[in-house]
């Protein structure tokens, strides 16, 4: 429980099944709550959460987000498959905690997921607007263009080899 910037928001903020969303256990910090307490109020509210702002992942989804942020196997693990919430359903969320610190967080949490979606948009709107400039000139500034498309595009993540490296 602290302060959480809209930065470790938006770098909590995980996309599944195609949805932006943040885990329970993430928000229940940024809440300032057990993930018990939260996941108590949502069964306590389920009518405030239809599945376009909260659902539960299914257990393939589940391994491969345990796989990918190492959580616990051993004693003291989740015992039960993470919710996820949406942008909308971290809103009514903070409205069901009822506290200052949640609805305060609330609005950070809001602000991340609005500047994910400014970035998405603003890049497809360059990316529309350059390939209207790109059908009104001619192929002499095709480098250009190509060069700029190259620009936009986001490198490849690194990959780490399986398996053992033998040292030079």
């Amino acid at each position: 429980m602290g302060y959480f910037s809209v930065e470790h928001i938006e770098e909590s903020i995980l996309v599944i099944r195609d949805q932006k969303v943040l885990l329970d256990s993430e928000l229940a910090k940024i809440y300032g709550v057990t993930t018990k307490r939260l996941n108590e109020q949502v069964k306590r509210n389920r009518e405030r959460f239809p599945q376009d702002f909260m659902f539960q992942l299914n257990d393939i989804e589940a391994s491969f987000l345990r796989s990918q942020i190492a959580t616990s196997r051993g004693q003291g693990g989740r015992r039960y498959l993470p919710y996820v919430f949406t942008e909308h359903g971290a809103l009514m969320l903070a409205n069901v905690l009822n506290s200052e610190t949640a609805i305060n967080a609330s609005i950070k949490v809001i602000r991340a997921f609005t500047h994910l979606r400014e970035m998405v948009l603003s890049h497809t709107e360059l990316s529309r607007k350059l390939d209207i400039l790109e059908k009104k000139y001619d192929s002499q500034f095709k480098a250009v263009f190509d060069s700029i498309k190259l620009l936009m595009t986001p490198p490849e993540p690194p990959r780490r080899r399986i398996g053992i490296r033998q040292e030079d």
